[in-house]
């Protein structure tokens, strides 16, 4: 017995290091979905190249249009589902030690959720590269108009929106006081690296904040109207943004925050504490 116990141990710990490894791409495929659409926002800001603001399934379809951008797509795509794969193993499994407690229910339940958004956003990048994605419409009205359609669903849309609004607070809140830094394994980075990290984290989740505190407003408008058309994306936040006195040196703010937000999470995917597996 204790024979057969150590082999399936071995084969465990085989297999845990390459689920991590998993999650590390995944991590580095989605900074640079947001850096793409930093990008473009600044270019946009900058008046260059005829750049506009976009969502991050706008943001792939621009780089579907680069020479190679249909490889880059896949490497995203299968990135993506990497980080899926992550944030389901997070959910359902703990590896992190949230617990069963309604704090640690409500972190893994927010994991689950993101799995499922990035989840669509992987099979629209695979989707864009295999020239099968559509690339039309809103996804965020399209949601809220399924949502219409549904029993008490502008109360669901209105749940939805406070959701956001309060997840874009806790970026703002994490950002300022610094405490993604005990996301990452700080002993195996130099100080650059930790410098780095932690000037891009600040300024780049300040950003991410604020753009998904304004998504998370344009999903509350949409259930007091019952009007699809008032939810609004990325693009819908950097457009208010860039409507506003100034927009434009606010919307390059934006895009470079979201440039560094970019920047934090790929060095997220090379540092950051992913306990499950043998410790790091």
């Amino acid at each position: 017995m204790s024979q057969m116990t150590t082999k399936s141990d071995e084969t465990k710990e085989e297999v845990k290091p390459w689920v991590r490894r998993m999650g590390r791409f995944g991590y580095m495929s989605k900074g640079s979905v947001y850096g793409i659409v930093g990008i473009l926002a600044l270019l946009a800001a900058l008046g260059v190249g005829g750049g506009e603001t976009t969502d991050t399934s706008g943001a792939m379809q621009q780089v579907a249009t680069l020479p190679f951008g249909e490889i880059l797509l896949w490497i995203v795509g299968i990135g993506l589902l990497f980080y899926v794969i992550w944030e389901f193993i997070r959910a359902i499994l703990d590896p992190q030690h949230k617990g069963k407690d309604t704090r640690g229910i409500a972190t893994r339940i927010a994991y689950a959720i993101s799995g499922i958004i990035y989840g669509g956003l992987a099979v629209s990048a695979i989707q864009i590269a295999m020239h099968a994605g559509s690339g039309g419409g809103n996804s965020n009205q399209t949601i809220s108009a399924m949502l219409l359609g549904q029993p008490f669903g502008r109360l669901l849309i209105g749940i939805l929106g406070a959701g956001v609004i309060i997840y874009g607070l806790y970026n703002l809140y994490t950002g300022y006081k610094e405490k993604f830094m005990r996301k990452f394994i700080l002993n195996d980075m130099n100080e650059h690296e930790k410098n780095l990290a932690r000037k891009s984290g600040k300024i780049g989740l300040i950003a991410r904040g604020v753009v998904l505190a304004m998504v998370g407003f344009f999903f509350m408008q949409t259930a007091i109207t019952a009007n699809p058309e008032e939810s609004k994306g990325l693009d819908g936040a950097l457009g208010e943004i860039a409507s506003q006195p100034y927009g434009q040196v606010l919307l390059g703010l934006t895009a470079a925050g979201l440039i560094l937000y970019a920047i934090y999470e790929i060095i997220r995917g090379r540092y950051a504490r992913m306990n499950f597996g043998k410790d790091e």
